[in-house]
């Protein structure tokens, strides 16, 4: 999968590079997301085991700021957007996509950036332990 270094040691670009990654994982299974023959918990499956991975490749390393942050939760939003599909409004009763809060209720695991500051934690106890 590679990493992307630059001079400067910003993680900036290595998050694009992720998010490229994962932007390419997405749009290849994006047809069994939108499925409505495929349970929800399989799509979960199908998003924690391909999608979420090739992001999250290298991630102990990071040091995430604010924008950085927003950038992959925003990507992981949109992907669970999908899994979950619009609802009807009931006063309206047009269609809409879900809003950040109705996805956080439906799936109620730990988002991206704690996911990353776990992983970092982990990372950095086994590091202690060699070292």
């Amino acid at each position: 999968m590679g990493t992307t270094l630059t001079n400067q040691n910003s993680i900036q670009e290595e998050i694009k590079s992720r998010l490229k990654s994962g932007n390419a994982c997405y749009h290849s299974v994006q047809n069994r997301l939108s499925s409505s023959l495929i349970l929800k918990n399989l799509k979960i499956q199908i998003y924690r085991t391909i999608i979420l991975p090739v992001v999250l490749y290298g991630c102990e390393t990071w040091s995430l700021i604010l924008r950085e942050e927003r950038r992959l939760r925003v990507f992981v939003n949109r992907v669970l957007r999908r899994i979950f599909e619009p609802t009807r409004d009931e006063g309206t009763g047009e269609w809409r996509k879900l809003h950040n809060e109705e996805l956080n209720d439906l799936y109620p695991l730990p988002n991206i950036a704690q996911v990353i500051t776990w992983r970092i934690m982990r990372w950095a106890g086994h590091v202690a332990r060699m070292g």
